[in-house]
């Protein structure tokens, strides 16, 4: 059933035997299904400018029945665009903003000020890029050690933020991600929590036992946590690291090979891990399951221009023909965008290479440092 059909219908049930105004064509001249399928191509940042051409427009973009055309399940989101968002910090200010990446003109568009007053690096941030929506969560006060429980929510059908559900626990400083559609925290004391979003509420997961692991990176894939300390000098001692499964709602160790190979920050692409090395070159790295190793990927690493400190994301999907997609904000909101390909009889057994394209951020940007990246579709 179309959008229009759907608001007809809904005007009936609520007016009785009397039909409600007239329900006028989303684009005059073009069939309903022609006409939903050109705006569902809207970008979202400019959704509150398009819900101005009409009444019939605004609708579409902002009322229930629309949203699950607007944000499709998996299956559809290689319909939709691919948008970078960026956290970042004025050092001097200490003000937070976030900036999206319009795939189009390569330009950056601000965003509505993202609520609370954490400091820099002590909150988690995690994409549901589904549902078309980014969590702030938690963090430590700014200029104390005072953990909070708030969480804030951005839509990608708003444009805007909201709090939601707070967590059980004051938390900071917390490893996190999306792991089956729910968000999942853990702290270093190995307590955990799981947010529903189609419930709007938090439940507690069960806590990992054993020795504390304080969070370096971690990353979210095949319905996994993967949380790991990192290696840190003086290396006194091998890094420890630990796997949340959201099907078993358990903990195990992380294999040998992955944390003790995790030198970077990790980037999912097309459901593949992949890192960027925090030393020499910067170069990218994926890892091999069945070998349980990091292997190298053929090609440069991240270009020198894109300066640390780096934040990485990836893409949900590939990008066609088994390629994927990944990306490196620097300081100053330089990105780095790598594309990942398969690369057949290369020596040393390296399977893919990575080709870089460098999108330089404004000259007014220069002095902001990012600290976290997501990806959403629309």
């Amino acid at each position: 059933m179309s959008f229009s059909s759907m608001i007809k219908q809904q005007q009936v049930l609520d007016a009785g035997d009397e039909v409600g105004e007239e329900v006028m064509e989303l684009i005059p001249g073009l069939p309903e299904e022609v006409a939903e399928k050109c705006l569902l191509h809207l970008p979202f940042l400019y959704h509150r400018l398009f819900r101005t051409v009409s009444s019939t427009w605004n609708r579409f973009l902002t009322i229930s029945p629309a949203k699950s055309m607007l944000f499709p399940p998996a299956a559809s989101v290689s319909l939709s665009l691919p948008f970078l968002f960026a956290f970042a910090f004025d050092p001097a200010s200490r003000r937070l903003q976030c900036q999206a990446l319009d795939p189009f003109s390569r330009r950056w568009l601000l965003l509505p000020p993202v609520p609370g007053g954490a400091a820099a690096g002590s909150f988690a941030v995690v994409g549901l890029p589904r549902r078309g929506e980014i969590y702030v969560i938690g963090g430590v006060e700014e200029g104390s050690d005072k953990a909070v429980r708030s969480v804030a929510v951005y839509s990608a059908a708003r444009n805007g933020w909201e709090e939601t559900a707070a967590m059980g626990t004051p938390r900071g400083y917390m490893a996190a991600g999306e792991v089956g559609g729910r968000v999942v925290v853990a702290g270093e004391d190995g307590e955990a929590e799981v947010f529903d979003p189609e419930e709007g509420r938090w439940t507690p997961a069960t806590a990992r036992r054993g020795a504390a692991v304080a969070r370096y990176d971690a990353a979210a894939a095949g319905g996994k946590l993967y949380v790991t300390e990192g290696w840190a000098w003086p290396f006194e001692r091998a890094p420890r690291g630990a796997v949340y499964d959201a099907a078993s709602d358990s903990w195990s160790e992380m294999a040998r090979g992955m944390r003790e190979g995790w030198t970077g920050s990790c980037a999912v692409a097309g459901g593949r891990m992949y890192i960027v090395a925090e030393y020499g070159e910067w170069r990218l790295k994926r890892y091999d399951a069945p070998r349980d190793e990091w292997r190298m990927v053929a090609g440069s690493g991240v270009p020198p221009e894109v300066r640390r400190p780096h934040v990485v994301s990836g893409e949900l999907e590939d990008i066609g023909g088994g390629r994927r997609r990944i990306y490196v904000v620097g300081a100053g909101l330089d990105v780095a965008i790598g594309t990942v390909s398969a690369a057949p009889g290369i020596q040393g057994g390296e399977d893919e290479r990575v080709d870089w394209e460098v999108v330089k951020g404004p000259i007014e940007f220069a002095g902001l440092a990012p600290c976290n990246a997501q990806v959403l579709y629309a």
